[in-house]
């Protein structure tokens, strides 16, 4: 029997994030999306299982997931993590698990889809993996949280 389940995100600039998190909305309505830009202390603490998701801002969780995380997740909580980068690789995770580790939480899992991406340097090219995250990527994402 799966508890709670709270997802702290931040997805505002080409909102590859918050389609993710609709399509695992879809399969479990019950989940609570929370928005880190709306509400900056939410008590956490009835969730069993509590995820954060950004999109990754050179090679980082966005700096409103971290703030949001660092202020209002419990201790010993279990976690887990949704990214969508331009530049899918391990180390965006690393800002988030460090934050979480802190807080002795037990780390349930990681995805992280491609998602079309102007930021920064990126603009100069028109951007990266336009078109992401894909209907694909998007079953794999729920399919991750079936999982988890």
């Amino acid at each position: 029997m799966i508890g709670k389940t709270a997802i702290a995100y931040y997805s505002k600039h080409h909102g590859n994030t918050k389609k993710v998190l609709d399509a695992i909305k879809e399969y479990d309505p019950e989940v609570e999306l929370i928005d880190v830009t709306d509400k900056h202390e939410v008590d956490l603490t009835g969730y069993d299982r509590i995820g954060w998701a950004s999109g990754i801002y050179y090679g980082k969780f966005a700096e409103q997931v971290q703030t949001f995380a660092k202020i209002n997740l419990p201790t010993g909580k279990d976690v887990f993590f949704i990214a969508t980068a331009g530049n899918p690789i391990k180390s965006n995770f690393n800002s988030m698990a460090a934050i979480t580790e802190g807080k002795h939480c037990k780390e349930l899992g990681r995805f992280q889809a491609k998602g079309f991406d102007t930021y920064g340097p990126f603009k100069l090219v028109g951007g990266l993996q336009k078109g992401h995250p894909t209907e694909v990527e998007l079953q794999e994402a729920v399919a991750f949280y079936k999982n988890l």
